[in-house]
């Protein structure tokens, strides 16, 4: 199995720290935020990892991640020309896997790996604010609703069979002008049998100062050994 890292986007949550840095490269506590949905791909047992990110932040995570030996994988890199979405984003990985793969959000902190499905799948968590998020109700995911159905979120953790690039190149961009995930994790939900795991351990995803700052305690004070 082959992963993908999605490190694009402008970071507008994290401003002015992303007018200085990517998000992707800011610290959590002792280590670049990068790091960690690289080593929850490790944990589920890949190595060959894609990376896609913004052309301007390239050279960034070029210099610091290198081919990634010293991390114990094999790194690939492309570059997203612009803020088009994580389906847009995505859909650069398609010939750089061939059969089941992972895709993990950059900002994405997993205090263990779940366990991996037999085709396609999606990681979700119980959250006390799931008006924030994609929530997941009735087989289906609604973008951030003011009234959620429930309280269970899609963490940025997904498993995908190549199907999902047949459906990536029909998507139309949403109100935003971005192709957007909810819109093909939905398309899974109905035509390819999606799993779902509910997952019970620390996650965060490092994406506003709160929940950054709520990442960096955790890792101060967490036993945890996967990273």
């Amino acid at each position: 199995m082959r992963g993908v890292i999605l490190a694009g986007g402008n970071g507008t949550r994290l401003r002015p720290l992303t007018y200085l840095l990517n998000k992707h490269l800011l610290p959590v506590y002792n280590k670049p935020m990068i790091l960690y949905p690289l080593e929850t791909l490790k944990a589920l047992g890949i190595t060959e990892i894609l990376l896609v990110t913004g052309g301007e932040h390239m050279g960034d995570f070029a210099e610091f991640l290198g081919d990634g030996r010293e991390y114990g994988v094999n790194l690939t890199y492309r570059v997203q020309k612009e803020a088009g979405g994580i389906a847009e984003a995505l859909g650069l990985a398609e010939s750089f896997v061939n059969e089941q793969f992972a895709v993990i959000l950059g900002d994405n902190i997993f205090e263990y790996a779940p366990n991996i499905p037999e085709r396609c799948g999606l990681v979700l968590k119980e959250m006390e604010d799931p008006e924030r998020f994609g929530v997941f109700a009735e087989n289906q995911i609604e973008e951030k609703p003011k009234k959620p159905k429930s309280n269970l979120i899609v963490t940025g953790l997904y498993f995908y069979t190549p199907e999902v690039f047949h459906f990536i190149r029909t998507l139309k961009p949403s109100k935003r002008g971005e192709l957007e995930i909810t819109d093909l994790n939905n398309w899974c939900l109905e035509y390819l049998d999606m799993t779902y795991h509910i997952y019970d351990g620390f996650w965060s995803d490092a994406g506003t100062f709160d929940s950054l700052l709520k990442s960096s305690i955790w890792n101060s004070t967490s036993a945890n050994t996967m990273l």
